[in-house]
């Protein structure tokens, strides 16, 4: 027979998950707004398309880790 949880512990489980998709979301949307503009960018200068590739790349990889980094906690916090 499994043990009851207490409200506190259902809360932090809850609160852990919407936070980890609300992080999820705004990385995901970060990331599509960077595309977008590195390719509109590039449209425009076909000339200079190593450079905003690797700036894109750069800024995307900064995204992912802090995205990585709040998920993190989010799971630190159910597991306290």
């Amino acid at each position: 027979m499994l043990p009851l949880l207490d409200a506190s512990l259902s809360l932090a489980y809850a609160g852990a998950s919407i936070g980890a998709g609300i992080i999820a979301l705004g990385a995901g949307i970060g990331i599509g707004r960077i595309g977008h503009a590195a390719m509109e960018t590039i449209g425009r200068q076909p000339e200079a398309s190593s450079k905003i590739q690797t700036g894109m790349i750069i800024a995307c990889a900064l995204i992912e880790g802090v995205a990585l980094f709040g998920v993190l906690v989010c799971l630190l916090v159910t597991t306290k």
